[in-house]
């Protein structure tokens, strides 16, 4: 039942037979009529004063008129100062409460035919995933869930960072200190185990570098080498990683890794293929207890070396160009960014090549005409750059690009760094969750332990989606893991609750067998049952404008306060002890319908709901 776009196409009617003037019904704005006035919603008119040369009261009061006379949802209206507050018929809520409850699929509009691809998580197989993927994983998850609802056929990827230097760093810190250990041996998860190795590196390289610095040659460097305005300590910051490709004994073992790597070494093959089995084994049961999965997954090793034939195509194009040491890059002077580099001067790629090539790669793969890459904002100027390459290159899917990007996440005591071992590991931070799930639950005495279990997991789960999924994506973060499980604050956690509440007496319905049929015949419809019957009609257009925004914030905000109301409602009218058969029938179908929509909302954001708390 479309009541804002049937209302949007009659006051555009009634503009035109009442003034002469034509208006697109798109551009006419209703929205919630405010609680201090009388009315369900309000007609903005401000934009047909000029038009129809009348004060805004008096066109109000026109088209006021022309609504309640020819559309029969429309009951009576009012003006106040200009606005056009429209009540709506009783009878159409009453219609509109039994479609939603017959609809199964409330809210999600039919299959539009088209196809959109979202890229999310892709991590490096040197670690374990971390709170930062966390982000990245639930905001590409449920956009994908959106763009679902929305209509199209969404196919969700990853491309995993499988190769280079990173890597290399593990495979050696394993041949020099892991003695032949295993995750099996060790007893512990295979993508952790993976890591402990990186950190380790990172940390015997840091060592090295400190005893460097003490050396002559360190000190020799550093008087010929430093800045005028450099102190000693800023000199070797900065020094680092110029010093690890030239002067590191565990630099070079790295470089002679990756050298090995690409000459397709059997042995270093071999234990590259076995670091990366750990961690990809790992990375599933992290996947899994997140709920999530993907369509297909890329591999960089597969894909480093896609685009060189792009980079031919946009020399003949004349997109790009060839400098006299025979690198190519491509001037984006006259689109605010700089000069880009595309292929080195010895015909290797970078970055950016590689995804020149995969973009291409995915569109002939699946024929997307939208593709969605979530990744942090530190990233923006790169996929700036990316997006307008191909839009010079003329790709068919050039203008479908888009680069979701959101801010870091951390936690109350700063940021984290994967160098150092301070990281806070995704398995880690789900364990906390559910544990601290666990403990409120075992204050409220559950059932068994086994219940306790199952539902400790799904609150858990929500605590920790919701409070990262309720953050706009653009703004940075702090995830607090005790306030996440608040039954009081604005968490997952408390519209579990919500939805529990109305579980409840969807059972009390059964198990005393009462008959709601005499819902339709309810009459007096009071100020909570309306604000909730418009909060449900809302829905669908939430759904639609979080898909258009790549913003799953919206639904998450939409839900809390639709929980909220229902807890408000729960408070302050009685349901079922109502003062008639038809009032209790019809606010424990109201109720119901709350609870479907609510379990819909969150199963957008990879959300379960529980049966009890």
């Amino acid at each position: 039942m479309q009541l804002i776009p049937n209302l949007q196409k009659a006051v555009a009617t009634a503009v035109q037979q009442l003034f002469g003037v034509e208006t697109e019904w798109q551009k006419v704005q209703i929205n919630q009529t405010p609680a201090e006035f009388t009315g369900d919603y309000s007609v903005v008119v401000f934009p047909f004063v000029k038009l129809a040369k009348k004060a805004p009261d008096q066109v109000a009061q026109e088209i006021g008129a022309y609504l309640q006379e020819q559309v029969p949802e429309v009951m009576a209206f009012n003006v106040i100062k200009g606005f056009l507050n429209l009540e709506i018929s009783e009878q159409y809520w009453l219609q509109f409460l039994q479609a939603v409850l017959n609809d199964p699929q409330y809210g999600r509009q039919t299959p539009n035919g088209r196809k959109v691809m979202v890229e999310f998580s892709s991590p490096n197989t040197n670690k374990p995933l971390h709170l930062g993927h966390i982000r990245n994983i639930l905001l590409g998850w449920s956009c994908s869930q959106l763009l679902e609802a929305v209509g199209y056929d969404v196919v969700k990827v990853q491309i995993i960072n499988d190769r280079g230097v990173a890597i290399c760093k593990s495979m050696v810190s394993w041949l020099k200190w892991g003695a032949g250990k295993t995750p099996e041996s060790e007893q512990i998860k295979s993508d952790h185990f993976v890591g402990d190795y990186y950190v380790l590196f990172e940390r015997n390289s840091k060592a090295e570098y400190e005893t460097w610095q003490s050396t002559a040659e360190a000190q020799e460097f550093l008087a010929s080498k430093r800045k005028p305005s450099q102190n000693e300590k800023d000199f070797f910051k900065d020094y680092k990683n110029a010093w690890f490709n030239t002067h590191s004994q565990l630099g070079a073992e790295v470089r002679e890794m990756l050298l090995k790597w690409e000459a397709h070494d059997p042995d270093t093959i071999a234990l590259w293929k076995q670091m990366n089995g750990y961690v990809y084994a790992g990375f599933d049961q992290t996947y899994a207890d997140l709920g999530v999965h993907f369509d297909k997954l890329y591999y960089e090793s597969d894909t480093y070396l896609l685009g060189k034939d792009i980079v031919e195509d946009g020399l003949k194009q004349n997109v790009f160009f060839r400098k006299e040491d025979g690198s190519v890059w491509v001037d984006l002077t006259d689109a605010g960014f700089d000069q880009k580099v595309v292929l080195r001067a010895d015909g290797t790629s970078v970055y950016i090549t590689q995804d020149l090539g995969t973009a291409r790669m995915r569109f002939h793969d699946f024929g997307c005409e939208k593709m969605v890459y979530v990744v942090a904002d530190e990233q923006n100027y790169h996929f700036s750059v990316l997006f307008e390459i191909l839009k010079r290159l003329q790709e068919p899917y050039a203008a479908g690009l888009y680069h979701l990007s959101y801010g870091l996440v951390e936690l109350p005591t700063g940021r984290m760094k994967t160098r150092e071992g301070t990281v806070v590991d995704a398995d880690d931070l789900i364990s906390e969750v559910r544990r601290l799930a666990l403990e409120g639950l075992s204050e409220r005495g559950d059932t068994t332990e086994a219940a306790q279990l199952e539902t400790a997991h799904k609150v858990g789960m929500a605590a920790l989606k919701y409070f990262i999924i309720k953050v706009h994506p653009h703004k940075k973060m702090i995830f607090n893991p005790e306030e996440s499980v608040d039954l009081q604050g604005q968490t997952g956690p408390y519209i579990q609750y919500s939805y529990v509440r109305i579980n409840s007496l969807m059972q009390r319905v059964q198990r005393e067998q009462i008959d709601t049929a005499c819902a339709t015949d309810y009459t007096g419809l009071n100020a909570a049952e309306k604000e909730l019957l418009v909060a449900v009609q809302d829905y669908p257009d939430v759904i639609r404008q979080a898909a258009d925004n790549y913003d799953p914030s919206l639904v998450a905000n939409y839900c809390y306060n639709l929980a909220k109301n229902f807890h408000r409602f729960w408070h302050d009218v009685s349901i079922f002890n109502a003062e008639t058969p038809e009032a209790r029938a019809f606010r424990l179908e109201l109720s119901r319908a709350i609870g479907l929509v609510l379990k819909s909302g969150m199963r957008l954001l990879g959300i379960e709901m529980p049966e009890r708390m």
